[in-house]
């Protein structure tokens, strides 16, 4: 069984337990979200298009995380005008997992085991949120550069008194 849903100006391809990257939801790990913009379902030989959608399918996903997408570089360039821009960009998506495809109306089941996972990671945040605070405390100052300029014009300085006295 698959169905085609829309979300995020894309429309995908989805079966149950696939894992696929759509644009940023708002929720958290573990959270169910709810496609209801379905636009075919195809299970046991049967096809069903909607126009524009089915009518009472849904498909359920679990939120396995939020994630940033590869940088792409934006470089533009007008020859001969000295312009030249060069701009990065990385979009925000979230990872999703597809449990269920439901049709006839059904409500997605709701998981118990995804909310004592949150409490998990948030006492494991606890102890780390100590641990920097007494690092940045120990951290020192490291010692100045010496002045490089000062010693660049000497050796130059030096270079040229070197030249003049090889030129007599």
């Amino acid at each position: 069984m698959y169905a085609v849903i829309k979300t995020g100006g894309k429309q995908y391809r989805v079966a149950a337990d696939d894992k696929l990257q759509i644009e940023k939801l708002p929720g958290e790990a573990g959270d169910i979200v709810e496609f209801t913009d379905v636009l075919m379902v195809a299970s046991d030989g049967s096809v069903d298009v909607g126009a524009p959608f089915v009518a009472g399918a849904t498909v359920a996903a679990e939120i396995i995380g939020q994630v940033r997408g590869p940088k792409i570089i934006i470089f533009k360039k007008h020859r001969r005008k000295h312009f030249r821009r060069k701009n990065g960009h990385r979009q925000d998506l979230t990872s999703v997992r597809i449990t269920e495809i439901l049709t006839g109306g059904a409500k997605p089941a709701k998981k118990a085991a995804a909310k004592p996972a949150k409490a998990e990671k948030t006492t494991e945040t606890a102890p780390a949120e100590t641990a920097p605070a007494a690092t940045s405390a120990s951290k020192t100052k490291a010692p100045a550069k010496p002045a490089r300029a000062k010693v660049d014009k000497e050796a130059k300085a030096e270079k040229a008194k070197a030249a003049k006295k090889s030129k007599e």
